[in-house]
């Protein structure tokens, strides 16, 4: 926790006033700060009301580094890289710059709950905050969701907080301790924004870990195999819960259909009447369970929501039923392994949609489940280039946007917006087919976010 002597006499600037900034620079200024916000683009209405609510001076479209390179410490918003240049004048100059969980944190006694993962983080995340709420304990959803954790400390603390953290997140934070931390996977991802080195990601990914002790818990995925690795390397302190297929070594597994969990008194259910469905959602399943246990929830509490709980947004989300054609929104599948999971679920012939900004992506993890599952690819993006080599490679043809078919030959689709998207897809899928949205690729392409490209995704589908 900062000290009185320190509060009162630092300034402490946030760069980006976006829901993390914006938060931060509020509990700053309540705990007497001297506080400066900066952002290169347009602030947001909402966020810009806020700022004037509680006097906090702001700037848009620039960085002034009169204004920046004077504070005693900076909250970087996730989404502002190590290269930007006020970033690099800060690091160069020696300026702590931290996160605003990083911030946030030195002001709560509360319970930290934290989920990572490339994939199954927002589920995940949710379904445990989901199962904290059923059971009447005081908890706040914060992090990639909800409402910014600085904001909720200096508005209206919690006991329980339920986080999901990126990698970019993870990557400011130092003191920060998890009291449970929850590591799902680790596949590539945002490797532009690691200088395209797979172990610099996991190397973020695993902070989840720091500074947590031998009376925390590490809930994991005991099947993947660089977790494995990095367990075996890094020897955490915490204790370990992991969980996966096999009974073995695990607190939590599914065996004859059944899973189980048991990190306190065990729990069973038929795999089947789990709401999420997949093997991906079983391990999410899994993962939120073993936490709740591990908090003391009654079993019949976590039953109760692995038996309802609705989903999230953008994941696998039903759209609608057209012409005997089911419409799949997974907007949120924004890498490779996301996308395998998705296909994975998939239990009829499939038109996928994939496109977008690629990231570095490696698209021959999915390529069997392609070739078994996919008739039709279209893609849907500014840049499909590098799609078509490699799925042409696959043996997949080229083919027009209007035309129909009724053969199984393999064919791609390029197209440059939704509308054209959207209208290949229903000319490609055939009665009982499946279209899927899930696209490998960030969306900043051709929409503001994954949300605005799954809302414009099913706007449209309904509009057929």
């Amino acid at each position: 926790m900062i000290t009185d002597k320190m509060e009162n006499k630092q300034r402490l600037v946030a760069l980006g006033a976006g829901e993390s900034g914006v938060g931060a620079a509020i509990l700053a200024k309540e705990k007497g700060y001297n506080v400066f916000v900066s952002d290169m683009g347009e602030i947001k209405p909402r966020y810009a009301a806020l700022l004037e609510q509680y006097g906090i001076p702001y700037e848009s479209g620039k960085h002034s580094a009169e204004l920046i390179l004077n504070a005693d410490e900076v909250v970087k918003s996730p989404g502002i890289p190590d290269t930007a240049p006020m970033v690099k004048a800060l690091i160069e100059q020696g300026t702590p710059i931290i996160s605003e969980i990083e911030f946030a944190a030195r002001y709560t006694d509360a319970k930290m709950i934290c989920i990572t993962g490339s994939n199954g983080k927002t589920t995940t995340t949710s379904l445990i905050y989901d199962m904290l709420r059923r059971a009447g304990l005081d908890v706040g959803l914060a992090g990639n969701i909800g409402n910014s954790l600085a904001l909720q400390v200096a508005q209206q603390d919690h006991a329980y907080y339920v986080i999901e953290l990126s990698s970019f997140q993870l990557d400011n934070m130092y003191d920060f301790r998890a009291d449970i931390a929850i590591l799902l996977n680790i596949t590539p991802d945002h490797l532009d924004r690691y200088n395209f080195e797979f172990q610099n990601y996991i190397n973020a990914k695993m902070r989840i870990t720091r500074n947590q002790r031998s009376e925390d818990a590490f809930i994991y995925w005991s099947g993947d195999p660089v977790i494995d690795r990095e367990i075996n390397k890094l020897r955490p302190t915490a204790t370990l819960y992991p969980f996966g297929e096999q009974q073995e070594k695990n607190v939590a597994y599914v065996s004859d259909g059944k899973m189980v969990v048991a990190a306190r008194q065990p729990l069973e259910l038929p795999a089947e009447q789990l709401s999420l469905k997949g093997k991906h959602n079983q391990y999410n399943s899994m993962a939120a369970a073993i936490t709740a246990q591990l908090l003391n929830i009654n079993n019949d509490v976590i039953l109760e929501s692995l038996t309802t709980f609705a989903g999230v947004e953008h994941r696998l989300q039903y759209v609608a039923t057209v012409r005997g054609v089911r419409w799949i929104n997974d907007s949120k599948a924004t890498n490779v392994n996301s996308c395998w999971y998705a296909l994975e679920a998939m239990t009829t012939p499939t038109v996928l949609i994939l496109g977008g900004k690629d990231k570095g992506n490696d698209y021959s993890e999915i390529d069997q489940l392609v070739l078994d599952k996919c008739h039709t690819l279209v893609f849907m993006g500014l840049h499909n280039e590098k799609l078509i080599e490699h799925f042409s490679a696959l043996g997949y043809k080229p083919a027009a946007i209007e035309e129909q078919y009724s053969d199984d030959s393999k064919r791609y689709i390029d197209t440059n917006t939704l509308a054209d998207a959207v209208r290949a897809c229903y000319n490609a899928a055939r009665n009982g087919d499946t279209v899927l949205l899930s696209p490998c690729c960030a969306s900043f392409d051709l929409f503001k976010s994954y949300e605005d490209r799954g809302e414009q995704f099913m706007a449209a589908v309904r509009n057929l």
